[in-house]
């Protein structure tokens, strides 16, 4: 009896001890964080800001490494093979969530293969039209499109990235057909936007102020729940009559799926007490985040996969696929 007794109380604090000792031991090298996306955008920028404060605040370095390719799954395949021990993270965006929908034929699972750590931040869009266009409304832009099926025209960078995703997500709210227009970035896409040979653009609430403020273009609607400080006359989508259109973009850090959960835990509190910091507040604001997160692996996991599901379905009516 007592030996059985022993056994069972025993058996726990045995299973524990190998994750309080992995999670002791972190970091013990320097951190790789990957970014599955070329250097310049604003996931790129956000996330060298995280990594240089976690820099200072850890007494290991975290080094940014960009490694592109098919739409963000190189560089997630990348780390979704590495080892579990914290040393690998994935800094990526609302990509992340669609990656399988687009791409079907990967060689590892978004969903079964990482995990999230916490999502960090979250930042709205900006629908534009042309500063001459005739639509001074977003309920007037809706209405000539819906008499108009697939003759305006929306600017898209494809691939499942924030640009393309905004758009699919405002045409299925609002009931219309419009015809995209590729480009390789939201740049050409803005002049083209400017002269009025694109009738619709999104753009990040950071630059796209910055457009309509400049007169290149005329804002109307914000895709965010609540109005910018930077632009407050601009209404939400919600305002504007579309409140299935409200759309964040998001970035997050994930871990291969072999990550033990105390050092999930214990990366997200290190993150968090950086989202803290008044000075990566204010950085951040400047960048265009809105929201900083931080929250719990459980609660970015759930929030991941909420997208995840999401998303697989305007994808998959849209008819959206690499290539």
């Amino acid at each position: 009896m007592n030996l059985r007794r022993r056994s069972l109380f025993a058996a726990p604090a045995l299973l524990a001890a190998t994750p309080l000792r992995a999670q002791e031991a972190w970091p013990n090298r320097p951190i790789r964080m990957v970014l599955p996306y070329a250097p310049g955008g604003a996931t790129d920028v956000i996330g060298r800001l995280v990594a240089d404060r976690l820099s200072q605040r850890l007494p290991q370095r975290v080094v940014m490494e960009n490694r592109t390719g098919a739409g963000g799954a190189i560089g997630s395949s990348f780390v979704a093979k590495a080892p579990g021990d914290g040393h690998t993270l994935l800094f990526h965006n609302i990509g992340h969530a669609v990656t399988k929908a687009i791409y079907p034929q990967l060689d590892y699972d978004p969903a079964a293969d990482l995990k999230a750590v916490s999502i960090v931040a979250e930042s709205p869009m900006v629908l534009l039209v042309p500063p001459n266009s005739p639509h001074r409304t977003l309920a007037d832009f809706v209405a000539a499109a819906r008499a108009n099926p697939e003759k305006l025209t929306y600017g898209s960078t494809g691939g499942g990235g924030a640009l393309q995703l905004v758009s699919l997500l405002f045409l299925r709210a609002a009931g219309i057909k419009m015809t995209e227009v590729p480009y390789r970035g939201g740049a050409p896409a803005a002049l083209d936007l400017a002269s009025g040979t694109l009738d619709m653009l999104y753009d990040a609430g950071l630059t796209g102020f910055g457009l309509a403020q400049g007169g290149r273009a005329r804002a109307l609607a914000i895709s965010g729940p609540s109005r910018s400080p930077v632009m407050p006359d601009v209404p939400t989508m919600a305002e504007a009559g579309f409140p299935d259109a409200t759309f964040m973009v998001w970035q997050a850090i994930l871990a291969p799926a072999a990550t033990p959960d105390p050092l999930l835990a214990r990366i997200q509190a290190e993150v968090a007490a950086v989202l803290a910091e008044p000075a990566t507040r204010t950085r951040l604001a400047e960048l265009g985040a809105e929201r900083l997160v931080g929250n719990s692996p459980a609660e970015a996991h759930a929030f991941v996969t909420a997208e995840m599901a999401k998303w697989a379905v305007i994808l998959r009516e849209a008819g959206v696929r690499a290539g």
